[in-house]
């Protein structure tokens, strides 16, 4: 396979998310406006973060080429005047959340991580769409309802959030810290 040229090549091999956005995000602020990185991942959910990331902070996210187990992601940083990470501003707490869920509010809690996670544990009734699938099944979402979005630490809910409010959707909540600080009723595939 052809090898791509590119100014500086990070190895997030390994990682589980969030590491490798984590580490993309360091070593990418050594670089010039224009330049690429290739961000070598095993974690088979780092395209869809690395790809929502990039264009959520304005960078160009290229493309992936997997080689094995290794997948290769291609990211151009944006110049200084392209770059600007957004956030998404309309939050709740994990508390917030389970006082909406308990109050029988009819709500919608949208999970966006990867489909393992979610089987493991997830909080019951939430929707299962993965932050990589997101855009093609958007439309299964009712974009009048209330939607919580959570993922592991808040970082892809942000990303989904984002793009819901960007197609249209006006109640979208992102929760913090997410599924890693959850202490509410879950369940999972073993229960």
């Amino acid at each position: 396979m052809e090898t791509l040229k590119t100014n500086f090549v990070l190895d997030a091999k390994g990682l589980a998310c969030p590491m490798p956005i984590v580490k993309t995000k360091k070593a990418i602020t050594n670089l010039e406006g224009g330049q690429v990185i290739e961000v070598q991942a095993t974690d088979k959910g780092s395209k869809a973060d690395l790809k929502a990331w990039a264009e959520s902070t304005g960078h160009q996210y290229l493309g992936t080429l997997e080689e094995g187990d290794v997948l290769k992601h291609y990211i151009r940083k944006a110049n200084s005047e392209e770059a600007v990470e957004k956030k998404h501003l309309n939050v709740a707490s994990n508390e917030e959340l389970e006082a909406a869920i308990s109050s029988g509010k009819d709500i919608l809690v949208l999970d966006v991580r990867e489909a393992a996670e979610y089987a493991f544990n997830h909080i019951p009734g939430a929707v299962s769409i993965p932050l990589g699938d997101l855009e093609e099944r958007i439309n299964e979402l009712n974009e009048e309802k209330e939607i919580y979005v959570i993922c592991r630490t808040g970082s892809r809910s942000d990303l989904a959030s984002q793009k819901l409010t960007e197609k249209g959707f006006k109640n979208v909540i992102n929760v913090l810290p997410g599924m890693s600080k959850w202490t509410g009723n879950t369940t999972s595939i073993k229960n």
